[in-house]
């Protein structure tokens, strides 16, 4: 199907609508003529950006709630065709240190937030982001959607769980629900003001600002990166097509990459910033998994996604954007 076309005119909502992939989600989805509605907290820390949508904002509604919040939730679910569910907790680091939150976030607003779709639009699409942290330390690779999930911190335990309420509510009640397995997503609009966020964003920021790229142990443990564009297209996909009902898909890189590879070609593409190798912190040698990188196969097959974007030409559009717009993010 036409899965680009399908948007036109649809009325759409996005929770975490300021944040990194839901902002990218949001403009493409403006571009495409649907009716966009953001919910986002605006929570310190945790990557809404109202910066994210410059010259958008007379394209977007937008919506300053708290998906745990459950009275707002069932008020702004109603009469929107598909909800993209992008809010969460996404720092593993914090969700070691601070559970409780995390288990709000992750857990109890999911099922919040889809008590609001059963009772209030039940024929809503929703399409939900979870992680490949779900996974696990990898017994085999690339992983597939069929790896035990065996996740090594608070944060995949929790998201683990918000999946499968959406699967379970499509199996129980019948919502068209789809789950979308994210390896490590790079690219315009993420938040670098710290490293609790995966790596990648922080990586990106040290090489804009000419410093110093610190990698733990040899570099050596294996990466993949999809650029945003890419996880935004994967959404849009799997909220388009009714084949996606009721399923989860991993959405991973075109190829893996060693840490030391990936920082090298950096600092490469930026043209600055420097690299050096050092021992384990003891609290994330605890919760490292070593090598791991996604399969993409059952969502090539099924709804005919892959990623289009080279890790070089996506590093440079990342450095580029962050090179103008750095104050915004700091």
């Amino acid at each position: 199907m036409d899965h680009l076309g399908y948007y036109a005119g649809k009325s759409v909502l996005i929770t975490g609508g300021l944040g990194f992939i839901g902002s990218n989600l949001a403009r493409r989805l403006a571009d495409l003529d649907a009716r966009v509605t953001l919910v986002d907290s605006l929570i310190p820390d945790y990557g809404g950006n109202l910066f994210n949508i410059a010259g958008y904002e007379d394209r977007l509604q937008l919506n300053i709630a708290d998906v745990r919040d459950p009275y707002s939730m069932r008020a702004l679910v109603k009469g929107h065709d598909v909800l993209f569910n992008l809010a969460g907790q996404v720092s593993h680091l914090d969700s070691m240190t601070d559970p409780f939150t995390d288990l709000e976030i992750n857990t109890r607003s999911q099922l919040s937030i889809l008590e609001a779709c059963r009772y209030e639009n039940p024929d809503i699409k929703v399409v939900y982001a979870g992680t490949r942290q779900q996974y696990g330390k990898p017994r085999y690779l690339p992983l597939d959607e069929d790896h035990l999930q065996a996740p090594t911190d608070v944060n995949g335990v929790n998201k683990l769980a918000g999946e499968w309420y959406h699967i379970v509510y499509h199996a129980a009640y019948g919502l068209r629900t789809a789950s979308l397995r994210l390896t490590n997503t790079y690219g315009p609009r993420q938040l670098i003001r710290h490293n609790r966020q995966g790596f990648i964003g922080w990586f990106v920021r040290l090489a804009v600002e000419g410093k110093e790229i610190q990698l733990y142990g040899d570099g050596q443990q294996l990466r993949d990166l999809v650029y945003v564009d890419d996880v935004v297209d994967a959404f849009l996909r799997a909220g388009a097509c009714e084949q996606a009902n009721g399923q989860v898909y991993n959405v991973g890189g075109q190829a893996p990459i060693s840490l030391l590879a990936l920082a090298q070609l950096l600092i490469e593409v930026a043209g600055r910033g420097s690299l050096t190798l050092v021992p384990w912190p003891e609290a994330r040698k605890k919760i490292d998994i070593g090598d791991v990188y996604s399969s993409s196969a059952r969502i090539q097959s099924e709804l005919g996604w892959q990623p289009a974007t080279g890790l070089r030409e996506g590093l440079a559009s990342t450095v580029a954007y962050y090179a103008r717009f750095l104050d915004r993010y700091l």
